[in-house]
């Protein structure tokens, strides 16, 4: 996927995000996303805080050294911002419609699954039906299976193959797992709810494994 076609799929789903926010309830805000210890609103204030620039990264170094490292910096960002007028949020995610550049030292393929991942965690657990373009989804999953130290999916997933089977893709070895891409690439960011979605051999070992929280 030429990068011109990812930012037009990833502005679409800005949008499509944008539209689902816009219409949830204050109740459905405070919601329980499918990261754990993370509400509806934290997870599209992280969302919205694509808006970083370089000039911000001292605060976030500075979250880093004060937390214990990149994912408490993360939370600690997300829970700062999500404090700002939900509206507030929502604007600055409408902000990024047709800006075609990432967050400093990221592309666009991370951008994808940034997109999308947080997308489905806000979506899912309110019931809301929040559609993966295939092509866009195949493109993260293969970042996140090429890039060990974002999920350290490679390792996770030793000993299987998954397969997509609604467009071309699969990776790995051994025990098929078999499904829709968005699902495998939900999966591979470790949320195991999209288990339910998928198929094989692979599947039925994975849901008596041990659930871990999603990242």
């Amino acid at each position: 996927m030429e990068p011109g076609e990812a930012w037009t799929a990833i502005d679409e789903h800005r949008r499509q995000l944008m539209a689902l926010l816009e219409s949830l309830s204050t109740s459905d805000w405070q919601r329980q996303s499918l990261c754990d210890g993370w509400t509806v609103r934290q997870v599209a204030a992280h969302v919205a805080l694509q808006n970083t620039r370089w000039s911000q990264l001292p605060l976030a170094v500075l979250d880093t050294i004060r937390h214990g490292g990149m994912n408490g910096a993360i939370r600690t960002a997300a829970c700062r911002h999500a404090e700002l007028p939900v509206e507030v949020v929502v604007d600055e995610i409408r902000d990024r419609i047709g800006v075609w550049h990432p967050l400093p030292t990221v592309t666009f393929r991370e951008t994808a699954v940034d997109y999308l991942v947080h997308g489905q965690d806000i979506a899912v657990p309110l019931g809301r039906d929040l559609p993966m373009p295939a092509r866009l989804a195949a493109l993260g999953a293969d970042r996140v299976w090429s890039r060990g130290r974002m999920f350290h999916a490679r390792r996770t997933f030793a000993g299987y193959r998954l397969v997509a089977d609604d467009i071309g893709w699969s990776v790995g070895q051994g025990h098929e797992v078999r499904g829709p891409v968005g699902a495998l690439l939900m999966l591979l960011t470790g949320r195991t709810v999209a288990l339910t979605k998928l198929t094989g051999p692979g599947a039925a070992v994975l849901r008596d494994r041990p659930a871990t929280s999603a990242p």
